[in-house]
C-alpha cells in the first residue's frame, strides 16, 4: 500500500465522527422523515453535480442496460432505507436505531450467501448469533419500555436489510465506474424515487424554518459526502476490514450526542445489548488470520 500524507486513522476518525451525527441531524429537523431524506439527497447531487459534469460524464457510456437497472434499484433501495432509519428516529432512540443499523454486515452475508453462494463458517454462525441476542435485547427492553420504541426498531432493522440491498445491487457496477459517476447515478435515483415518494404522502416540500435547511445542508455534506468519502479515501491505505470496525463506533458516538443534546439515557437493556451487538459484528468482521500473524511476528 502506498504511504499517505497523512496517518489515514485519522481521517477515519473524523468519518466516524461525520456519520454519527446524521441521526444527531434528522432528530434536529422538524421535518417529515420523507422530505429529510429527500433534501439530504438533493443538496448532495448538487454539491456533487460540478465535478461530476466536468469530469466524469463520459463514463455513463460505459453502463448496459443490466448496469442501468441495477444501479436504479440500488438508488430506490438507499431511499426506502432512509425514509424507514429516519421514521425510527421518531419512535425509538438514537443508540437503539443506530446499533440495530449496523447489523448490516450480517444481512450482507445473508445476501451474499443466497445470491452468490458464499460459505458459510463456525466463525460466521458464532457471530451471527451474538449479535442477533444483542438486537433481540435492545428490542425486548425497547418492548418493555413501550410499543412504539419496539416500532422504531423494526423500522430500524428494516432499514437496514434495504440499506444492504442497495450495497448488493450495487457492487457489481461499482467495479466498472468510479466512486463519483456512480454515487451521482444513484443520489439522483433516490432523489428522484424520494421526490415522488414526498408527492404521493402530501408531505410539504416547504416553507421551513432557517435552521432545517441548516441541518437538511449538513446532512448531505457531513455524513454523506464528508464521512463516507473519508472512509472510501482510507481503503486505499488501510484493510477494509479496519474501516469496517471503525464504523461500528458510530452508534456509541451518537449514543453519547444523543446524550449530551437531547439527554437520551440508555436503559440497561440498550446498553448491554449494543455492547453485545458490537462484539458480534466485532468478531464477524475480525480477521483472526491475520491477527495470528501479527502477533506470531511480533512474539
Amino acid at each position: 500500500m502506498e504511504n499517505p500524507k497523512i496517518n489515514p486513522y485519522i481521517p477515519i476518525l473524523i468519518g466516524v465522527i461525520s456519520v454519527s451525527l446524521s441521526a444527531i441531524f434528522v432528530k434536529l429537523a422538524n421535518a417529515e422523515a420523507g422530505i429529510i431524506a429527500f433534501y439530504r439527497m438533493l443538496f448532495s447531487v448538487l454539491i456533487m453535480a460540478p465535478l461530476f459534469f466536468w469530469k466524469y460524464t463520459k463514463e455513463l457510456q460505459q453502463l448496459s442496460k443490466r448496469d442501468w437497472l441495477f444501479s436504479s434499484i440500488a438508488g430506490i433501495f438507499l431511499a426506502f432505507h432512509f425514509i424507514l432509519w429516519f421514521e425510527s428516529l421518531n419512535y425509538t432512540s438514537v443508540a437503539s436505531s443506530t446499533v440495530l443499523v449496523t447489523l448490516q454486515p450480517l444481512f450482507a452475508f445473508v445476501g451474499t450467501y443466497f445470491f452468490f453462494k458464499e460459505k458459510i463458517t463456525i466463525k460466521t454462525i458464532f457471530a451471527g448469533a451474538i449479535a442477533i441476542i444483542g438486537s433481540v435485547l435492545i428490542s425486548w427492553g425497547d418492548f418493555k419500555l413501550s410499543g412504539a420504541a419496539f416500532y422504531g426498531d423494526i423500522l430500524a432493522l428494516i432499514a437496514c436489510a434495504l440499506v444492504t440491498a442497495y450495497l448488493l445491487f450495487g457492487q457489481d457496477v461499482r467495479k466498472r465506474l468510479s466512486l463519483v459517476t456512480y454515487t451521482m447515478l444513484v443520489y439522483v435515483v433516490s432523489t428522484i424515487t424520494l421526490f415522488v415518494y414526498v408527492l404521493i404522502k402530501g408531505e410539504s416540500f416547504g416553507p421551513y424554518p432557517t435552521m432545517d435547511w441548516v441541518w437538511f445542508i449538513l446532512l448531505a455534506i457531513v455524513p454523506n459526502l464528508f464521512g463516507h468519502t473519508l472512509f472510501n479515501w482510507a481503503i486505499k491505505y488501510v484493510s477494509t476490514n479496519v474501516v469496517s470496525i471503525a464504523i461500528l463506533f458510530e452508534p456509541i458516538g451518537a449514543a453519547i450526542l444523543a446524550l449530551l443534546i437531547f439527554k437520551e439515557y440508555l436503559i440497561i437493556t440498550q446498553l448491554i445489548g449494543g455492547l453485545i451487538v458490537i462484539m458480534g459484528i466485532l468478531l464477524f468482521v475480525i480477521d483472526e488470520k491475520k491477527i495470528l500473524k501479527f502477533f506470531s511476528k511480533n512474539a
